[in-house]
């Protein structure tokens, strides 16, 4: 009872830390949006029905039933199609977005319209196309257009579209940003606070016998050498140094010293129980392959692996936690983006591997991408695990956490609407766009008609929704498993 209990705390904590970030990446786009004048109208935690709301000066606070998103809704996201129309309340959530920016199309083609042109189309196109056309400005023009009537008379000027380009892309890289700092928050606890785990001095296995390094073997048998460390009387617990008088700091220090001496007896001065005691450890003679600075085999002439002799003894280290300087930090939060970064370039495959995995025999990749299912069953796993220290379970959720935002920011970070990425390429390309109009004498062409990528919104809709409803699906019949 109590590893079920433990278990649906691991999944809580990971939804209330979904729900913070996203929280707070909201709070990335509401800070600056309203610091530029932008009205606000909503900040919403989650989507569809909202359980609880407060409304405070100009803006509406609440919280709404699935909290697996959110949003702020800011007046005049999209430019009007002429001057004069008034400009369109707008947000910056994904889910919520897309019902608010894509409306269905209410332009059709009226009955006996002249075949041959349709507002301009050739009925060559065909009639399905021009349909289809004429669905597309519709959804365009009702995305444009739509709640109108939310913008108060004389507040045109606090439209989003109105910012110049830079504060438009502030506003919307302060959520991704948000996602960023709490995962540098999230690691630094991790490394700079519990550190991470490192092979001690201290022997964390000593074998009994030497068996090849190809053997499926648990067991020793009658014929097998005796290790060295076990021959040396070394125990599971003592604690290494120093090998003939020079101290030893670090297991990578005595593996060398081994490697360097085989068939050489040497004097290894040992802490056991908080007791100096000194032992003879004599290493057995091995062969290993040769290997580059990259972990390369090296290999002669003719192709075939190089070796060379070395000494080996039959032990293994204990891990020990070990905090890392702040200076650190930087480089841990980059190869995690990096990662999640290959991730997504690789999505498309990734995505086909999950499919056949989750209705096939393979077996899902630890490193793939997971749904918020996934992250709560790994949660869940993390937390109810008896045998491991109370410390590395905070640890290891911590770093769930962190690795959640790192998703967070560089999805977020795609350049498709209606994603954060999104709108920013479109404030990038006004602002190039009037640059050169304005370098070449030319009257500026206005803002970017941004409304005109609604259908590729509704495109990502579906794609992006297909993705999450796969990734449930298979977190629930084959989940990752962090034990098997």
């Amino acid at each position: 009872m109590t590893d079920v209990l433990l278990y649906v705390l691991g999944i809580l904590i990971v939804l209330i830390g979904l729900a913070v970030s996203i929280g707070l990446h909201e709070i990335g786009h509401l800070i600056p949006a309203k610091l530029f004048g932008v009205k606000v109208t909503q900040y919403m935690i989650g989507f569809g029905k909202t359980l609880w709301s407060r409304t405070k000066g100009e803006t509406e606070y609440g919280v709404k039933a699935i909290p697996l998103g959110g949003y702020i809704a800011m007046t005049g996201m999209y430019p009007p199609k002429q001057p004069g129309d008034a400009p369109r309340a707008a947000t910056t959530g994904f889910l919520n977005s897309v019902v608010e920016e894509a409306p269905l199309p209410t332009g059709r083609a009226k009955p006996g319209t002249d075949p041959e042109r349709i507002d301009g189309i050739d009925s060559a196109e065909g009639a399905e196309g021009v349909e289809i056309r004429r669905g597309l400005a519709g959804l365009v023009d009702d995305a444009r257009l739509a709640s109108a009537e939310t913008i108060e008379a004389g507040e045109d000027h606090r439209a989003f579209y109105r910012l110049p380009a830079w504060k438009r892309i502030i506003v919307m890289l302060g959520g991704p940003i948000m996602n960023l700092v709490l995962a540098f928050v999230f690691f630094g606890i991790v490394l700079v606070g519990f550190g991470v785990p490192q092979p001690s001095t201290t022997l964390g296995a000593v074998n009994e016998c030497l068996r090849p390094a190809n053997s499926t073997a648990t067991e020793c048998a009658p014929g097998d050498p005796e290790a060295p460390a076990a021959a040396a009387g070394l125990r599971p617990g003592d604690t290494i140094v120093a090998i003939d008088g020079t101290p030893v700091t670090d297991w990578e220090a005595f593996r060398a010293r081994v490697a360097a001496g085989p068939g050489l007896t040497m004097q290894l001065e040992i802490l056991r129980d908080g007791a100096p005691q000194t032992v003879s450890l004599t290493p057995a003679e091995n062969e290993r392959a040769l290997v580059d600075e990259n972990g390369r085999v090296r290999t002669d002439a003719d192709g075939a692996p190089l070796t060379e002799r070395v000494g080996m003894v039959g032990a293994t280290p204990a891990s020990e936690y070990v905090p890392q300087p702040i200076t650190e930090l930087p480089a841990f939060v980059g190869e995690n983006v990096a990662r999640v970064a290959g991730i997504v370039v690789q999505l498309p495959q990734r995505m086909v591997d999950t499919w056949n995995a989750a209705f096939g025999a393979g077996e899902r990749d630890p490193n793939g991408p997971m749904s918020v299912v996934g992250v709560g069953r790994l949660a869940g796993e993390i937390v109810s695990l008896d045998e491991a220290p109370v410390a590395a379970r905070v640890q290891s959720v911590l770093g769930l956490l962190g690795s959640l935002n790192i998703a967070l920011f560089v999805f977020n970070l795609l350049p498709l609407m209606p994603l954060d990425g999104g709108h920013v390429l479109g404030a990038i390309y006004e602002a190039i766009k009037r640059g050169i109009a304005k370098l070449r004498g030319k009257p500026d062409p206005g803002p970017v008609d941004t409304a005109k990528m609604v259908p590729v919104t509704l495109v990502m809709v579906v794609v992006f929704g297909a993705m999450t409803v796969l990734l449930v699906y298979a977190d629930l019949v084959k989940p990752v498993s962090l034990f098997g």
